[in-house]
């Protein structure tokens, strides 16, 4: 089968970080629909690791009513490159510099309604650097956990946001 194609596109507004529209489509089977799309300029998920620890940032989420358990992570900036959003984020929101950085996939946030990637990435060899937070980041610990430990917060319902689970899952393939 092949793409889908599109015939139109209404536009129904744009936020700081969306575009936000509908679509009228012929989906690859023929059927011709209208979706509601919204179009996200990616993101990219970085995952300090430092032997058999990772380090995780705990984090206000108002969208999820409380603070997450999450790898740093952050949109691209116009014409960014994922690798240098990956490395700007990691010192941004962990006050970490990776010595070596490897991207290790991506994902799709929601692809039932938008189009959000987020590329994946794996730091080593990190070291300490000035953490230099956005205004509405609200991050209250920066922490190296153990994999049992990881293992405990996804347990416990505490580790839950699936960019991180899917980074995570990443790094225990390659580790």
């Amino acid at each position: 089968m092949s793409d889908a194609i599109v015939h139109s596109r209404t536009h129904l507004g744009r936020t700081r970080v969306l575009d936000i529209g509908t679509e009228d489509v012929t989906l690859p089977s023929g059927v011709r629909a209208t979706l509601d799309v919204l179009k996200h300029p990616g993101a990219a998920c970085v995952l300090p690791m430092d032997g058999d620890r990772v380090t995780l940032i705990r984090q206000y989420r108002h969208c999820a009513g409380g603070f997450l358990w999450e790898a740093p992570a952050g949109t691209l900036r116009a014409g960014e490159h994922p690798d240098d959003c990956a490395r700007r984020e990691l010192v941004e929101e962990a006050g970490l510099v990776a010595g070596r950085l490897t991207g290790v996939g991506h994902v799709f946030t929601a692809p039932g309604f938008t189009d959000e990637k987020i590329h994946l990435y794996l730091a080593y060899d990190c070291a300490p650097a000035p953490v230099a937070r956005d205004e509405d980041e609200l991050i209250t610990d920066v922490r190296w956990f153990a994999w049992s430990e990881v293992d405990a917060l996804v347990a416990r319902g505490e580790l839950c946001d699936a960019k991180t689970l899917s980074v995570l899952l990443h790094a225990r393939r390659v580790r």
